[in-house]
């Protein structure tokens, strides 16, 4: 009876340790996507692992597959229609295949008028209106230091410090409850996939959906971290990452200190 005892114990350890390795092991599933409307297949889809910072792409005939666990979340995003977000369920990994249908958003065109500076069409007025002493960052994705000119230009590294003494300042408060997501950031920049997102996009929803935040938010984490507006409104997104992540790099540093 004790012998059968320990083999039983050791039998549902086994089984036990099975599932559990199983459950952990990333499974690869498919799916197809479409337009809701037309219900044409949709090529060049942004599928993201939001878990597993993982990226995929739909091909021609809007097929993709992609790695992932149990409950995790996959987001779908192209450009002119409503991004989405799935939960990895068992059913699906179980079926391996899928079909995703991706609705087309509805955009009223208004009048754009580009006009950064009002001049009057006379030179000794006008090169008194344009200001001359603007700070601009310029950071180039894959170098770890980024650049700004301006003789008036604080330095990022005291921002931070500054963050750090003052707990009731967004970066701080935005670093502390985010170091999950931030920790992911060397993950997100080795994916090719997501990096050659990233290097086309303009709208910080990935960023956002990446790091768990809003987009609205991404604005003032980068005035924070002393970037100017020049920088914020025309990095792309891959810049973005990179310039969030050197100034939490910064923060690591001195918080250790």
């Amino acid at each position: 009876m004790k012998y059968f005892a320990v083999f039983f114990f050791l039998l549902f350890s086994a089984i036990s340790f099975a599932q559990d390795a199983e459950s952990t092991t990333p499974q690869r599933v498919s799916g197809y996507i479409i337009n809701d409307d037309s219900k044409q297949p949709l090529p060049n889809v942004n599928i993201i692992n939001t878990n597993k910072v993982r990226g995929a792409k739909s091909d021609a005939k809007g097929y993709f597959e992609i790695d992932v666990q149990p409950n995790d979340t996959i987001h779908f995003s192209l450009l002119g229609f409503q991004s989405l977000r799935i939960r990895v369920t068992n059913d699906w990994i179980k079926n391996k295949v899928t079909r995703i249908q991706l609705t087309e958003k509805a955009i009223a065109l208004e009048e754009v008028i580009i006009a950064p500076f009002n001049l009057t069409g006379y030179l000794e007025i006008d090169s008194k209106l344009i200001p001359t002493k603007e700070n601009y960052r310029y950071s180039i994705s894959g170098l770890t230091q980024g650049y700004e000119a301006g003789e008036y230009s604080p330095n990022a590294f005291g921002k931070v410090l500054g963050s750090i003494f003052n707990p009731a300042d967004m970066l701080y408060n935005f670093f502390g409850k985010n170091s999950r997501e931030l920790k992911k950031l060397k993950d997100m920049k080795k994916d090719d996939t997501i990096r050659n997102l990233l290097e086309t996009k303009y709208d910080r929803e990935t960023i956002a959906v990446l790091l768990g935040i809003s987009k609205d938010e991404i604005p003032e984490i980068m005035h924070r971290c002393n970037y100017s507006d020049a920088f914020i409104q025309s990095a792309n997104d891959l810049q973005i990452l990179d310039a969030i992540s050197g100034c939490y790099e910064q923060y690591k540093v001195l918080k250790r200190n």
